[in-house]
């Protein structure tokens, strides 16, 4: 007789009155350390219904126990989802993350001077703000009552290495402060209240069912060409005030600024990913590095201020307010999210000596994400 698992899952509740979020989960009497098979499957299929999973309570779980809950969703990868990218110099992923020495595919991010954390000593975290790498930003004098939505994107490396399947999230040290007021500052003038530093979500299967008819062909039909070493080739580029994506202003380092391409390693991913469990569709694409798009009569499209206004328009109508879901976060959180199925920004400011901690964790993929056709059986 099968061993029936304890586990239980929960809703998410809309946040508001006008929120219309269809996914988020909190996962009861999960012995993280101690998974049976059962017990794994699951949290794998809540994860892949729900696509973004909360675990409370977890502030005494080891980061060696972070990085294999992270690898049962693909247990033959081993490394950090960004690969080298960390420590490329010009990367804008490089101030943000340290690695940790005894777990080095699990990340440190946050903000504040930390004395000692998990063998590091003496670092300085640094929260993102939308100040450092939005071309128009907030005044000064209101950047404390009001945020923006910093950068929405998938974690991945798009060069080489294929997209993490999921990224593991544990609040270690949460300030808790007041909310703030997310502006859009696109001309809607759309705006939502979330808890300060809160990490946002929106579905990809949602932004894809909010398309036409005649955006759900072009979406299943094209291909997405990523720049090579994404993250130094846009370091010196602004993003959008929406986060979605970056201006157009020729600041992408050219070719020969970036290091060495190797022509096989450059990604050109579907702009649908398939969802293993339910089948959905997501609209999946990293709106700031994307560089061309390959349509079905294998005409392409690498006019970068072209490429980024379609990718904006198929993309905006699925960060409307009332679709996001701002994760509010608690000591001990540990947050799962499909990252084949949602995008993420980080939000919120804090003052230098506020000290906040998180680690995060996510692999690179043992394979590309599924298509179209692709079915994943397990």
């Amino acid at each position: 007789m099968a061993i029936q698992s304890k586990i239980t899952i929960h809703k998410i509740a809309p946040p508001t009155k006008t929120s219309t979020i269809d996914f988020g989960a909190e996962i009861r009497h999960a012995d993280l350390q101690n998974l049976t098979p059962s017990d794994f499957q699951v949290i794998r299929r809540a994860l892949y219904e729900n696509q973004v999973i909360i675990f409370k309570n977890q502030q005494h779980l080891p980061p060696s126990a972070q990085y294999e809950l992270t690898r049962l969703f693909d247990p033959t990868v081993q490394a950090y989802g960004h690969g080298k990218t960390l420590d490329a110099k010009k990367s804008i992923l490089h101030p943000d993350l340290k690695t940790i020495p005894h777990q080095p595919q699990v990340q440190v991010i946050g903000n504040g001077p930390v004395a000692e954390f998990e063998g590091l000593r003496d670092i300085t975290l640094k929260h993102p703000h939308h100040r450092t790498f939005h071309r128009d930003v907030i005044s000064e004098g209101d950047d404390r009552e009001n945020t923006r939505f910093y950068r929405w994107h998938i974690d991945a490396a798009l060069y080489d290495l294929n997209p993490p399947r999921v990224t593991s999230l544990l609040a270690v040290r949460v300030p808790k402060t007041e909310y703030q007021n997310l502006r859009y500052d696109d001309g809607s003038e759309e705006e939502l209240r979330v808890p300060r530093g809160s990490t946002v979500f929106v579905s990809s299967y949602r932004m894809f069912e909010l398309l036409s008819e005649e955006d759900r062909e072009f979406a299943r039909t094209t291909r997405v060409q990523y720049a090579p070493h994404p993250y130094v080739w846009m370091s010196l580029a602004k993003s959008k005030t929406d986060g979605l994506g970056l201006v157009s202003e020729g600041k992408e380092l050219a070719y020969e600024e970036l290091p060495p391409i190797e022509e096989e390693k450059i990604k050109i991913l579907p702009m649908c990913w398939r969802n293993p469990v339910t089948g959905k569709l997501a609209l999946q694409v990293h709106p700031s590095a994307v560089e061309k798009l390959h349509l079905k009569d294998g005409t392409v499209i690498d006019d970068l201020e072209e490429v980024r206004r379609i990718v904006h328009r198929l993309q905006r109508p699925g960060i409307a307010p009332e679709l996001v879901y701002a994760v509010d976060w608690e000591e001990g959180d540990l947050a799962l999210f499909n990252n084949h199925g949602v995008l993420h920004s980080v939000t919120g400011s804090f003052k230098p000596e506020e000290v906040r901690i998180f680690r995060q964790c996510n692999l690179a993929a043992s394979e590309g994400p599924l298509g179209l056709e692709e079915e994943e059986v397990v």
